[in-house]
């Protein structure tokens, strides 16, 4: 344990296995309706996946075999942000930048360490590169030039000191679910449902399957980090071909209030959506990524069309080669930030390999739920046929807040 990485297998004797799912066969049910659907027929398709996700268990997700990657609260920030670029490039991991964090002295997992706290981390400190302020009397003292690490003190700042550092900082600025918690987590044989809503009512990406130990001496077996996208995997393999009974997922995307749109278009979820030019900075798409409380936010040109996105998790890539000690983020330019993630993960993606993914305005919502449980698929662009003008952003969480009638 000298390195302040555990690597954990896991192994489950379910017959479920949870493998990527194939492109969808062609399906003479499926017929995507541009009408308008009645509320019952919501209804009906809510009540439907409702049960089945009451119905199945996180144990679904465990794959027959794999590895799960825990940190020490001991490790230091620098190095987990090295560990963590290390899962992004790796196909087996499927750019996954985010790891539960492990007390030794309690035995306990205690939290998850992120994309979000690099990006606090490089934004929230002087002169944009990986230093803070250090805490001094229990009182962090932000903009405080004097108070920078150097760089010796950087190698031992642990992940515990930020942690408390961010539970300070988490009180300045408005951060769901940031403040000081207890882990979320859920154990094996929790429904899909329970999981799903733990996910979106806290705010989170994965969260850490976890089985518990009876024995004192004894850490608990972290199992799996589950994610929307292998929950709506299940739904997606369950429903395929069964589409009569779930009369929502024929309809076409823009006929029902999911996901954030331009205006006079689709039905959007009632939020703005953000969109960036590649001559803008580094800091604007941070600090947007943080206040509009997206995952990631499309670039596009001067005539509106889509040329890439940036995410949170691309800010991992910055670790190679220790590119954020050397860079300025209001002086780098998105167009720099897409070509450092380049150059640092050339294949990253989701399996498929693609940066992004888009759908239309026509394509049914399995469509696009089809295209979201793919490994390393968080988001789609519904662009513009003819001129690939961005129309809006369809997320994970925003097909489970619509299938649980969430706001």
């Amino acid at each position: 344990m000298s390195t302040g990485a555990i690597s954990t297998s896991s192994s489950s004797s379910s017959t479920s296995n949870i493998a990527i799912v194939p492109p969808m066969l062609p399906d003479a049910s499926l017929q995507v309706s541009n009408l308008r659907i009645s509320e019952a027929d919501i209804g009906i398709s809510r009540d439907c996946i409702s049960e089945f996700l009451s119905t199945h268990s996180a144990y679904e997700l465990l794959p027959d075999s794999g590895k799960v990657i825990a940190l020490e609260v001991s490790l230091p920030v620098k190095q987990a942000f090295h560990i963590l670029y290390e899962q992004v490039v790796s196909p087996v991991d499927m750019g996954i930048p985010v790891a539960p964090l492990l007390d030794t002295c309690s035995g306990e997992f205690v939290g998850v360490l992120s994309p979000l706290d690099f990006i606090l981390i490089l934004k929230e400190v002087p002169n944009g590169t990986l230093f803070w302020p250090m805490l001094k009397k229990s009182c962090i003292q932000l903009g405080n030039r004097g108070s920078n690490l150097t760089e010796e003190e950087l190698e031992t700042h642990t992940i515990s000191a930020w942690k408390e550092a961010k539970q300070q900082l988490s009180s300045q600025m408005v951060l769901h679910g940031q403040s000081q918690r207890q882990l979320i987590h859920a154990g094996p044989y929790d429904s899909l449902k329970e999981l799903a809503l733990k996910i979106l009512q806290n705010h989170i990406t994965t969260i850490p399957i976890v089985r518990s130990l009876l024995q004192e001496d004894s850490f608990p077996h972290l199992l799996h980090l589950a994610s929307l996208s292998g929950i709506l995997r299940c739904i997606c393999r369950h429903f395929r071909h069964s589409t009569t009974s779930v009369p929502i997922l024929q309809q076409a995307i823009f006929t029902i209030p999911l996901g954030t749109w331009v205006s006079r278009i689709g039905e959007s979820n009632g939020n703005q959506l953000a969109k960036l030019k590649p001559n803008e900075s580094l800091s604007r798409a941070l600090t947007l990524l943080v206040q509009a409380e997206v995952s990631s936010i499309p670039i596009v040109d001067d005539n509106d069309r889509l040329l890439d996105t940036y995410s949170r998790s691309d800010i991992i890539s910055l670790a190679k080669d220790k590119v954020y000690a050397r860079i300025r983020l209001d002086e780098t330019s998105i167009y720099q930030a897409l070509q450092l993630r380049n150059n640092a993960s050339p294949s990253h993606g989701s399996v498929t390999g693609q940066r992004f993914h888009t759908c239309l305005r026509s394509d049914s919502l399995l469509k696009v739920m089809e295209q979201l449980a793919t490994p390393g698929v968080r988001r789609v662009i519904i662009v513009e046929a003819a001129t690939n003008h961005v129309e809006g952003i369809i997320s994970l969480s925003d097909v489970f807040r619509f299938l649980f009638s969430m706001p």
